[in-house]
């Protein structure tokens, strides 16, 4: 029976499942093991890690198995459009991300920087294969130096992260504070709540240092409202725990830079900011939403 091939299974009556509800039950297990200690939950990122090598093994030769027969690969283009089949493809690192996951991951890096000038910017349009339209709101619609703005960070950011990008419009405001386009990563964690810690083990006017999804982050609070940061100093990259903290102010113990722990800014070169993540109180613990 040595060469006996497994035959595969019939999926015709199989339920389809929806990728929030995949993900959804993926995160309920992160939250689980986010109370485990680091040896085990390194455990179960190696485990992950080789059962995501395996799966990616198999479907490369799959895919090179495939690549000789045109009607083949004109229905895996098509097959590309299933929401899970692309996530699994994503996540595996088989196929490249889109435009519009490109362009989502450029504006986070500028969202901060928008963010501490009471501003944000959102996608109005994206035209393949070379056009974007983009709005930048709050603070920033009408400001005097949002073409600036937009020429050194936003389109910058997305020429850099798109060279295929040739043309990038820029919109008036009157926006809804929503993006006219919903861009969502399928393994970017968004909208997934991660326990971090809870609210009591956070000091008072201080931080507290965590490991969270491989990420050094640093939390700190006033009374009931918490915020989070990447433990990383802006302008060297390095952590930040150790710092001395004055009446708000966080100083980076390596160079001197302070930062604002109520929203990021740094005082001693503005416009750099903190990289902040989304955070809540729920009971007696503190959720976080990974950027």
């Amino acid at each position: 029976m040595a060469n006996a091939r497994a035959m595969p299974l019939d999926a015709e009556n199989e339920a389809e499942v929806s990728l929030a509800t995949l993900l959804r039950d993926i995160g309920r297990l992160h939250e689980i093991t986010a109370e485990w200690t680091p040896e085990q939950q390194n455990a179960v990122k190696a485990l992950g890690h080789a059962q995501d090598a395996l799966q990616a093994e198999a479907l490369r030769r799959l895919l090179r198995g495939l690549k000789d027969i045109p009607e083949a690969q004109t229905r895996l283009r098509e097959l590309a459009g299933d929401e899970v089949i692309y996530a699994v493809m994503r996540h595996l690192g088989l196929m490249k991300a889109s435009l519009n996951e490109r362009i989502e991951e450029a504006l986070k890096t500028v969202r901060p920087m928008l963010h501490g000038h009471g501003g944000d910017v959102e996608v109005v349009s994206i035209t393949p294969p070379d056009r974007v339209a983009v709005r930048l709101t709050g603070a920033c619609d009408g400001c005097p130096a949002s073409a600036i703005t937009l020429a050194s960070g936003v389109e910058e950011a997305i020429r850099k992260a798109c060279p295929e990008v040739v043309h990038i419009d820029t919109h008036p405001g009157n926006s809804s504070g929503h993006s006219a386009v919903e861009i969502v990563s399928p393994f970017s964690g968004e909208g997934v709540w991660l326990k971090a810690t809870t609210l009591n083990a956070i000091p008072e006017s201080g931080v507290l240092k965590i490991q969270l999804e491989d990420q050094s982050l640093i939390l700190s609070r006033i009374g009931e409202r918490v915020k989070c940061f990447d433990n990383v100093c802006s302008h060297m990259g390095m952590p930040l725990d150790a710092g001395e903290i004055q009446d708000g102010l966080l100083t980076c113990p390596h160079h001197g830079f302070v930062y604002s722990l109520q929203d990021g800014n740094c005082l001693t070169a503005p416009g750099v900011t903190l990289m902040a993540h989304p955070a809540r109180v729920q009971g007696t613990d503190v959720e976080v939403r990974l950027s």
